[in-house]
């Protein structure tokens, strides 16, 4: 089964590219390897949420950051789809990098920073396993609970 056809089994589509608002892009081919850009759980270009994660009433909870995360990865892979030709032409993915705008205390980073990692799995299987980092921080653009980075090799 090709990355795409699990991603349609999943019951999921590669969105539209967000558009850059800087002087960047959104994924970046060099040799073998393809990066993205900091990706938003953007859906139709609107924030899936907004606000810090954390367990108290008025924060975003973990599993809502968790699927933020999910979303984030699928906008991370259709930047790097339409950056090198396909996802069939990614080999593995390398690296994760996932940061969660935290509450005080909050210390469940990597349990949030999960939505993308199994999403780079159930994708690619064996080859979607990759290293992480999940960072904690104050606040992120737009007031995005998260955001996500990732890179991958290329066939």
């Amino acid at each position: 089964m090709t990355p795409e056809e699990r991603i349609e089994a999943l019951g999921l589509s590669l969105p539209v590219v967000a558009q850059p608002v800087g002087n960047y892009v959104p994924a970046l081919v060099d040799g073998a390897c393809v990066w993205t850009s900091g990706q938003l759980p953007l859906v139709e270009g609107r924030l899936a949420a907004t606000g810090s994660v954390g367990d108290d009433d008025g924060l975003v909870s973990p599993d809502l950051a968790r699927e933020c995360a999910r979303i984030a990865a699928l906008n991370g892979l259709a930047a790097m789809a339409g950056s090198c030709g396909g996802l069939d032409r990614i080999l593995r993915v390398v690296r994760v990098v996932g940061y969660v705008a935290s509450a005080p205390g909050f210390t469940a980073q990597p349990s949030v920073v999960n939505g993308a990692s199994d999403l780079m799995v159930e994708v690619f299987g064996e080859p979607g396993r990759h290293v992480r980092s999940a960072i904690g921080v104050t606040a992120l653009p737009l007031g995005s609970p998260v955001e996500i980075e990732i890179e991958a090799r290329l066939r």
